[in-house]
């Protein structure tokens, strides 16, 4: 298999001609939808050329498999991030609790500098920008692409983990309807 056809079948994309996008629910009915789902939140970082490290948000985060162990996410064409992530060959995905909003408020803002805070991150041997007060993170390789709409859907296979010798006493970080929670013993339904 030759390179091309290997990046070819790494990136693929997915359009809908006008025909079959006819009956699609409006833009805000899709998103005032989604926004009345809880999500939990996760912070993808990725440096493609070693000098330009980028960190992005995602509440899109979902496992898909674990033989071997791969994960999906979403990238809006939108995010100042999107041009950096689709060059990069790999990611490292920081699991977040309600004990890391800050890092999550840092990579959903745009227009500002998220590697400014020399001391909240450090670089991994393999190149990838990691932060520090991250109880968890997962490092994984993109194996494929896939543009739907205007996102691209991201799939990592995870080649290295970073878990708490104990686990932290943290309630977990969700995102619903445009606000942070923080999950907690007043949350649990039996």
């Amino acid at each position: 298999m030759t390179s091309t056809t290997a990046e070819a079948l790494r990136h693929h994309p997915i359009r809908l001609s006008d025909e079959e996008r006819t009956g699609s629910v409006d833009a805000e009915t899709f998103k005032t939808a989604f926004r009345l789902h809880p999500a939990g939140v996760a912070v993808v970082t990725a440096d493609p050329t070693g000098d330009e490290p980028v960190a992005m948000t995602v509440s899109s985060l979902a496992s898909v498999s674990t033989e071997p162990p791969m994960l999906v996410f979403s990238v809006s064409a939108l995010s100042s991030s999107a041009p950096a992530l689709e060059r990069s060959d790999t990611v490292v995905v920081h699991m977040l609790g309600a004990d890391h909003l800050e890092i999550a408020k840092l990579g959903a803002t745009s227009g500002i500098d998220r590697f400014a805070d020399r001391d909240a991150w450090r670089r991994l041997p393999t190149g990838e920008p990691v932060f520090t007060e991250v109880y968890s993170w997962l490092r994984g390789e993109i194996v494929f692409r896939l543009e739907a709409g205007n996102s691209t859907i991201c799939l990592v296979h995870v080649v290295e983990a970073h878990l708490p010798e104990v686990a932290p006493v943290t309630a977990p970080l969700v995102y619903h309807a445009r606000t942070w929670h923080r999950l907690g013993e007043g949350s649990t339904i039996d």
